[in-house]
């Protein structure tokens, strides 16, 4: 507990009367941090900070890397600038050695402005001092180490720009002819800071070239996470921080199918909605920070049970008692004959925040009922000229959140038309238009609609698991007491909850059998099965 006398020794603290003082020795909070600790972050709500010992660093995400921007030592201040904008904070506080020192709330910040008018005003100049540097720091552009150059409508541009971006990895673009590639024609071209080029690049060459990890740094971990959707990003954060070496492999980029997602207002905590690229990020900073290890463009051949193996599609081997499936599913495509000619020239299959140059003053179609069709229809018609969504069924209720039926609504940007599907796409090389059938009067209609996202559901893709880990009729993986029913569990126990029907391997997330298809229960899920390995654990495996 904070005293009289160590009040008094900060200076704008030792003028003040003994009521104002007397006040704040029953008002503060007197925290006592480790070297690393934080005691504020950005973004979290307005409060008062003064040290009293040791030393602590103000920091800041610039450009998408974590920036030291200031330090304060005893008797100095953070909180300034929130305190007196009433916004929330705009950098972050930590400790670089073992520190005190004092919070105060703002309600109890304000009764000592009022006692003591002398505070704000002294607090208010400095707040004027820090806002020019705020504001420098904050309108930095991100360093690119990448450009990606080719045509605009283009799959492998596509592919490799959404790459880099939900990677977070900066770059520019320059958009080319289809017969102007700066190497014969080849394309993408990405271009890297030191000025080497690499034409049509597989992605592990991108990954390793922007110096992302794809190898493995050990051989044998306690968990390997297969997916960094939000439920697998959950398990590694939840095992990372209970000390168990943690190993996440993905195939693309962290945030699964929820990281493509425009925006996701029902998610607890997030009162404005988050993008799930944001949501994404967040988790991934997170995980690592407390030291889960993400390799990425990599994907799993095989899981053997019993030896407790995973096997890489680059041959390695891996040894891990628990291996958690997080492997989500994959977006269903159109049963059109002339899909694949094209796919990538302006029919995709999902969409993300990346895609807005694709939709920039198109007419654009949005096939699906789903959430994430309804999140894209809303951001698309920010940047499109018009968006129209096509649904098979009767209306979007039965599939779609009601707060997106509102929004879709109320925008005069998006037209939903109820039992339409397409049947047939035209176009001389990129796509041009659709003939799209009108189920309730059988009438045949061509639409001038040269950009379709199509969202038609998903299916789980696990063929490449073992016979031992039992699936249901449509390849969603069996848990829990579904798992013990199936012939595969022949251990003499239940297997836990998430528990597959092969002891040590546990599946979460979309990929599992009778999952709630929502963000927050994956990243519930995502924090049982490390509650549930830590038990399989004690068994003695």
């Amino acid at each position: 507990m904070i005293t009289l006398d160590e009040l008094r020794a900060i200076s704008m603290f030792e003028p003040l009367p003994p009521e104002p003082l007397e006040f704040l020795v029953g008002a503060v909070e007197d925290i006592h941090l480790l070297p690393g600790e934080y005691f504020a972050h950005e973004g979290d709500e307005r409060a008062f900070f003064v040290v009293i010992e040791g030393r602590a660093e103000i920091t800041k995400m610039v450009a998408g890397a974590e920036r030291v921007i200031g330090v304060r030592t005893p008797g100095m201040f953070f909180g300034e600038v929130p305190m007196t904008l009433s916004t929330a904070f705009p950098a972050s506080g930590r400790a670089t050695e073992a520190s005190r020192i004092i919070k105060l709330e703002a309600p109890v910040f304000y009764t000592l402005a009022a006692m003591a008018p002398s505070v704000p005003d002294h607090v208010a100049s400095l707040a004027r001092s820090y806002l020019d540097a705020l504001q420098a720091h904050a309108s930095q552009k991100p360093v690119a180490e990448a450009c990606v150059i080719g045509p605009r409508f283009d799959a492998r541009v596509r592919d490799l720009a959404t790459f880099l971006t939900r990677n977070h990895v900066p770059f520019d673009r320059v958009v080319s002819e289809p017969e102007d590639g700066p190497d014969g024609g080849a394309h993408p071209v990405l271009e890297l800071r030191d000025g080497s080029r690499l034409a049509d690049p597989a992605m592990r060459d991108v990954a390793r070239a922007v110096g992302l990890a794809v190898e493995p740094a050990h051989g044998e971990y306690d968990v390997v996470v297969l997916g960094a959707g939000p439920a697998g990003l959950t398990a590694a954060v939840n095992a990372a921080a209970e000390g168990l070496r943690t190993l996440v492999v993905e195939s693309l980029a962290p945030g699964g199918q929820a990281g493509t997602s425009t925006r996701i207002e029902n998610y607890t905590g997030f009162p404005y909605g988050i993008s799930g690229d944001d949501l994404a990020s967040r988790a991934l900073t997170q995980a690592q920070r407390l030291g889960a290890e993400i390799v990425v463009t990599r994907t799993v051949r095989a899981i053997e049970p019993v030896a407790h193996e995973v096997l890489l599609d680059g041959g390695e081997t891996l040894r891990a008692p628990v291996v958690i499936v997080a492997t989500g599913v994959e977006w269903r495509s159109l049963a059109l004959p002339s899909v694949d000619r094209f796919l990538g020239n302006g029919l995709y299959y999902g969409a993300a925040r990346s895609d807005a140059a694709l939709a920039q003053g198109q007419d654009v179609c949005i096939v699906g009922a789903g959430n994430s069709a309804g999140q894209a229809a809303i951001f698309f018609s920010r940047h499109a000229r018009s968006v129209t969504m096509l649904v098979r069924g009767p209306s979007l209720a039965a599939s779609m959140s009601r707060y997106l039926i509102d929004q879709i609504g109320a925008n005069p940007g998006i037209r939903v038309e109820t039992r339409h599907q397409i049947t047939e796409l035209h176009g001389d090389g990129a796509l041009e238009s659709l003939d799209v059938l009108d189920s309730a009067t059988g009438t045949t209609t061509r639409r001038a609609l040269p950009v379709v996202f199509v969202m038609i559901g998903a299916d789980a893709v696990t063929g490449w698991l073992p016979p031992e880990v039992a699936r249901d009729t449509h390849g969603f993986v069996l848990t829990g007491g579904d798992a013990a029913a199936a012939p595969q569990w022949t251990a003499d126990r239940r297997p836990f909850a998430l528990e597959t029907s092969a002891p040590g391997v546990f599946a979460i997330g979309d990929v599992r059998s009778g999952s709630v298809k929502r963000v927050a229960a994956g990243v519930g899920e995502g924090g049982m099965a490390i509650a549930y390995a830590h038990q399989y654990l004690a068994l003695g495996h």
